[in-house]
């Protein structure tokens, strides 16, 4: 198969422009926007449509991430060493693919319709937001595309196994194996490309939380509250030592009351 200068470009030289603008926007907004690395959350203006549109979204979208881990880098040679059938293997990926697929879209659906109903969502709504929705939407829908064209060719359908899933695990040894890619068909290009213009905006959007795990929640300590109300027996919260109340009932550990130096002057 004669390879094309285009081809270079879109499977030999692009594929690592996007993983350096996605690690290096990564560092560069950790470094410099640690404040902005957020969701922007919207749920104190609309909840209703959220605690549907978020759950499906999400829960869809790592089926989707499942799937594609499954399908590009686990070699179509060991799941036949492991007496898994292509007809079978290909029935499955199409079901649960299908699913995912369609649950995703409907999530991603709903929260734009949230988006541009909810007034004080939609005044929240940045041109970033609008790019980012543009171009995530276009990635579930292409690559959901590439799923039902699969189910209405049948037999004849296009093996994806065969020519992206060796592109893709070939990028990591730095032989990119660009005639299986050029050899796919046009929408498994259209997927693929989309889906790398995703991931080049990723770090300069809200979609930046996915990189974040509030892992320091499991060791953070107690939040203290202090409070100026009276306890039954008449005295202050604050005057209470640490680890007991007045009433002499031993306080719950995570919950003793901790004085300051101006409230211990101000109460003796």
């Amino acid at each position: 198969m004669n390879i094309s200068a285009l081809d270079i470009v879109l499977w030999g030289v692009l594929p690592y422009i996007m993983v350096v603008v996605l690690v290096g926007g990564l560092v560069w907004r950790y470094k410099y926007d640690q404040f902005g690395w957020t969701t922007r959350s919207s749920q104190l203006y609309e909840s209703r449509l959220l605690r549907i549109a978020s759950p499906l979204f999400h829960f869809g979208l790592l089926a989707v991430i499942a799937g594609h881990f499954f399908g590009l880098v686990i070699p179509m040679a060991w799941t036949q060493a492991v007496g898994m059938s292509q007809d079978f293997y290909h029935f499955n990926a199409l079901f649960v693919g299908g699913i995912a697929g369609v649950g995703t879209l409907g999530g991603i659906l709903l929260l734009i319709y949230r988006r541009r109903t909810t007034g004080p969502v939609f005044m929240a709504t940045t041109k970033n937001d609008k790019t980012m929705y543009v171009v995530l939407t276009a990635a579930i829908v292409f690559g959901l595309w590439t799923t039902l064209a699969s189910v209405f060719e049948g037999e004849h359908g296009h093996n994806y196994r065969e020519t992206v899933a060796p592109w893709f695990r070939s990028l990591f040894i730095f032989q990119p194996d660009i005639a299986a890619m050029a050899a796919a068909p046009f929408s498994f290009h259209l997927h693929t490309l989309v889906g790398m213009a995703l991931f080049m905006i990723w770090p300069f959007t809200r979609l930046v939380h996915a990189f974040t795990a509030p892992l320091h929640y499991l060791f953070r300590p107690y939040i203290v509250y202090r409070s100026r109300d009276r306890d039954r027996n008449g005295g202050r919260a604050g005057d209470r030592t640490a680890g007991s109340t007045t009433s002499g009932v031993p306080a719950r550990r995570g919950w003793s009351p901790v004085g300051t130096r101006d409230r211990d002057t101000r109460n003796r």
